[in-house]
């Protein structure tokens, strides 16, 4: 399966540097361990959805539970933050669709979260950045987007890369006289609501014309992508592109990272210690949900979110509702040491111990 989406990928991507097609979605990778987790006799194979953002962590935290505990198989779909709700849900969904828990980037509505008969709970387990990554082979990873313009190029005002509102963040940068593309996400995206819920707090224009959003109907000459790693694809096929994408994605892809001018003036790229500092003083409230739409630190990269999974407060399968509540709590303490590798942000120690007493009385049938 694996391989023929990504052969369709390639496929995609080379008949759209060849013709020049500027909006047409680009399939990305779906993340499934479905086919290829094994279960031990007498073990449990447990099955999630959602979002791409976190899926390069998810991966690899439950290939390791699955090596240290072989009878318990993890197998996450990474379908975006949309599907995943959708799927957790459970209303309309097919057999084969069902799971035991879902992951989103933006956190369920108290309306969603009413239509689940089994109750939800919004569990945080990490978090991470949403880079600006660019393709203009003759400029290097320092350019400088301010507020203004990063703001701009996504409402469609900013059109050419030469603008002076880029032009005078970056002196001695030599900024062709190119069109801007930009890549957005196709479908229901977690992605997509931690960069319009930045955008939101930040520009009144913003708030005035759209509000964050998992899904936006961009203006101008928008080419849309489907999943991180389709965003991803699609910057590094196409000049004269700039799109957003979750950290880990532009990273591996080799993608160039604009530095962002945060709420302190300061033009920061995001690494583990600028993403980390958006999260310093972060008090939950009981919900779970909380938004980093415009960090105050000076240290700060101005695009973080956190990202849940979507756990059922009761569970008919009582072995499926222990080994959650064990997998979980796995990844939000052994766990944790993967994050900043793969380009995540570990949690602060405070959101770790809310999340794990979360999975307490989930267990208990709390």
């Amino acid at each position: 399966m694996r391989t023929r989406l990504l052969a369709t990928l390639a496929a995609a991507l080379v008949a759209c540097a060849t013709t020049g097609c500027s909006a047409q979605a680009v399939p990305a990778r779906e993340t499934s361990m479905r086919s290829n987790a094994e279960v031990a006799p007498g073990g449990v194979l447990l099955t999630g959805a959602g979002a791409t953002f976190p899926s390069i962590l998810y991966e690899e935290w439950f290939r390791r539970y699955h090596a240290e505990h072989p009878k318990t198989a993890v197998a996450y779909d990474a379908v975006g933050s949309g599907e995943g709700v959708r799927r957790f849900i459970g209303v309309n969904v097919k057999d084969e669709e069902r799971v035991d828990f879902g992951a989103s980037d933006a956190a369920m509505t108290d309306e969603e979260l009413a239509r689940v008969p089994a109750g939800a709970a919004l569990v945080p387990v990490t978090a991470g950045s949403v880079a600006i990554a660019y393709n203009l082979p003759d400029v290097s990873d320092n350019l400088r987007l301010s507020r203004q313009a990063y703001v701009g190029i996504f409402l469609g005002q900013i059109k050419n890369w030469n603008d002076p509102a880029i032009v005078n963040a970056n002196p001695g940068v030599k900024l062709p006289n190119l069109t801007i593309a930009t890549v957005v996400r196709q479908e229901s995206s977690g992605t997509t609501f931690a960069l319009t819920k930045h955008l939101d707090a930040i520009s009144d224009m913003w708030r005035a014309r759209y509000s964050p959003a998992t899904v936006i109907n961009w203006s101008g000459n928008a080419m849309r992508a489907v999943g991180n790693e389709g965003v991803a694809g699609r910057i590094k096929q196409s000049t004269g592109s700039i799109g957003y994408v979750g950290y880990e994605f532009a990273r591996r892809a080799g993608l160039t990272i604009a530095r962002l001018e945060n709420g302190a003036g300061k033009f920061v790229t995001p690494t583990a210690a600028t993403s980390s500092a958006a999260l310093e003083g972060v008090d939950l409230p009981e919900n779970m949900r909380f938004y980093v739409s415009d960090p105050a630190s000076e240290q700060a990269y101005p695009i973080v979110t956190l990202t849940w999974i979507l756990l059922y407060r009761h569970y008919a399968d009582s072995q499926k509702a222990a080994e959650i509540g064990r997998v979980f709590r796995w990844c939000l303490t052994d766990g944790q040491q993967q994050a900043a590798a793969l380009g995540y942000v570990p949690l602060p120690s405070s959101i770790v111990s809310r999340s794990i007493a979360l999975l307490d009385r989930l267990q208990s049938g709390g």
